[in-house]
C-alpha cells in the first residue's frame, strides 16, 4: 500500500468521511490489511482508503513515541515518526526551557510537531518551521487536534530564512536521516550542525537536537552538552546555549536524576569486589564514568571497560547493580559445566570488550534448570573474563 505521499490525500484524511474511516481502523490488524482494504474502497474511494491505512499504520507505530492518547488523535509521515522525539524526552526539555524563563520558541525543523507539542503544554509559544508542506501540514493538523492551534503557529518555510530573533530561544533538530539512512557526519545534518550552532549563538537560550554518539571535541566550548536515555535507552545529544558553557549533563528519564560532570580523573583499576555497577548508557556517552565512580567509591575492572566495581553496594540511579557471585577465565565449556551445576535455565548475557554473541552463547550453552544467573562477558584487567551474578536488590 502506497504512503500518504501528497497534501491531496493529506486533506482528504481531515474530512468527515476520511475521520470516520480513520477511526474504524484504529485497532485493524496489518496482517489483514489487503481484505480490509478491498471491503473498504466498495464504500469509500480507492485513495482515501490507501491513505487512510498508511496513517493507521503510522500511528501504530507512533505510539511507543507518543502513547496512544496522543497517537490515535495525531498524523504521521514515515519520516515523522521515524524522526520524532519521544514524548517524554520532548516533556523534559520543554520543561527545562520553562525553568529558564522562555516564553516563545522557534522549533526549526519542527517535523510533524512533536517537540512543539511538548513546548506548548508547557505554556510555551512557538514558530514551527519545517520546508516540506505535507510535513508543515501534518505539524498544523496536530496542533488542531490537540488543542493547541492558539500557542503553535506554523510554517512552511526554509529554516535557513527565518528570523529567529524575535524568539527567547531558538530549538533545532536537524534532519540525521538521508536516502541512505543515518547519518553520521554532523555537517552532513540538514541543516548541518555548523549552521544550527550560528543560529544558537544568535539566540538568548537555545537546544540542539544530536544524535547520541556526536563527537565530544565537536561541542562547542560555549554549550553545555547533556545526553538524555529514557527506560535505560540513549534517546539523545543536546548542546544548550544560554545555559552552562563547558558543562556535561546525564539525564535519566522517567526518574529525571542528572549527574553532571565534576572534571574527575579516570577512575582507577582495581580488583573485582562483591558488586559490579553497569553504569546507564547516558553516563557512559556523557564520560561521566568517574563520577558514578566516585560516588560509589568504586573503581573500573578494566581501564577501558565502563563497568564499575566496589565492595559496598551504594544505590544509585546512575547504574544497575549486581551481586558478583563468580570470576572465571573465559571458558565456554567450564561456564556450561558451572549453568548445569546449578540448574541454570534463564541467563541474561551482557557483555563490554567481548566478540561473543548472546544469542549464540545461550544456544551453546543448552539451558536447562529452575534457576536464574546473569553472566558478564568482559576484559578484567586486560584477560577476557566472565562475571557471574545477580542484580543486587538494593539497587536503587
Amino acid at each position: 500500500m502506497g504512503q500518504v505521499t501528497d497534501l491531496a490525500a493529506f486533506h482528504s484524511l481531515l474530512t468527515p468521511e476520511g475521520q470516520d474511516l480513520l477511526a474504524a481502523l484504529r485497532d485493524y490488524d496489518p496482517a489483514q490489511e489487503l481484505a480490509v482494504a478491498s471491503r473498504l474502497r466498495r464504500e469509500h474511494p480507492a485513495e482515501l482508503v490507501t491513505a487512510a491505512l498508511a496513517q493507521a499504520r503510522l500511528r501504530q507505530r507512533a505510539v511507543a513515541k507518543f502513547g496512544a492518547e496522543d497517537a490515535y488523535r495525531m498524523y504521521f509521515t514515515p519520516n515523522g515518526v521515524e524522526q520524532s522525539t519521544r514524548a517524554t524526552v520532548g516533556a523534559y526539555r520543554a520543561d527545562r526551557m520553562r525553568a529558564l524563563g522562555v516564553r516563545s520558541v522557534a522549533d526549526l525543523c519542527s517535523g510533524i510537531g512533536g517537540d512543539a507539542i511538548a513546548l506548548a503544554r508547557a505554556g510555551i509559544a512557538v514558530l514551527a518551521v519545517d520546508r516540506d508542506p505535507l510535513t508543515a501540514e501534518a505539524a498544523r493538523a496536530n496542533a488542531a487536534a490537540l488543542g493547541l492551534a492558539e500557542l503553535i503557529e506554523v510554517r512552511c518555510a526554509d529554516v535557513t530564512e527565518i528570523d529567529a530573533s524575535p524568539y527567547d530561544a531558538v530549538f533545532v533538530d536537524p534532519a540525521r536521516r538521508g536516502g541512505r539512512g543515518r547519518i553520521f557526519d554532523p555537517e552532513a545534518y540538514s541543516p548541518p550542525l555548523s549552521w544550527a550552532i550560528e543560529a544558537a549563538r544568535r539566540a538568548p537560550h537555545a537546544a540542539l537536537k544530536i544524535a547520541p554518539g556526536v563527537p565530544h571535541e565537536a561541542v562547542p566550548a560555549e554549550a553545555e552538552a547533556e545526553w538524555i536515555s529514557d527506560g535505560g535507552d540513549v534517546k539523545e545529544a543536546v548542546l544548550w546555549f544560554g545555559t552552562a558553557p563547558g558543562a556535561r549533563r546525564a539525564t535519566l528519564l522517567p526518574s529525571g536524576a542528572s549527574l553532571t560532570g565534576r572534571g574527575l580523573p579516570d577512575p582507577q583499576v582495581r580488583k573485582v569486589g562483591r558488586y559490579l555497577y553497569e553504569p546507564d548508557g547516558a553516563v557512559i556517552r556523557a564520560h561521566l564514568v568517574a563520577e558514578a565512580a566516585a560516588d560509589l567509591d568504586g573503581g573500573l575492572v578494566d581501564e577501558t571497560i565502563a563497568y564499575i566495581t566496589a565492595d559496598e553496594l551504594r544505590p544509585t540511579p546512575y547504574a544497575a547493580a549486581y551481586e558478583i557471585t563468580d570470576e572465571l577465565p573465559f571458558n565456554l565449556k567450564k561456564l556450561k559445566a558451572l549453568l548445569r551445576e546449578r540448574e541454570v535455565g534463564v541467563l541474561t548475557v551482557k557483555k563490554r570488550g567481548s566478540a561473543v554473541e548472546p544469542e549464540e552463547l545461550r544456544r551453546k550453552m543448552k539451558l536447562k534448570g529452575k534457576n536464574a544467573t546473569t553472566v558478564f562477558l568482559t576484559r578484567v584487567a586486560g584477560a577476557p573474563t566472565m562475571l557471574l551474578g545477580h542484580p543486587a536488590k538494593a539497587s536503587g
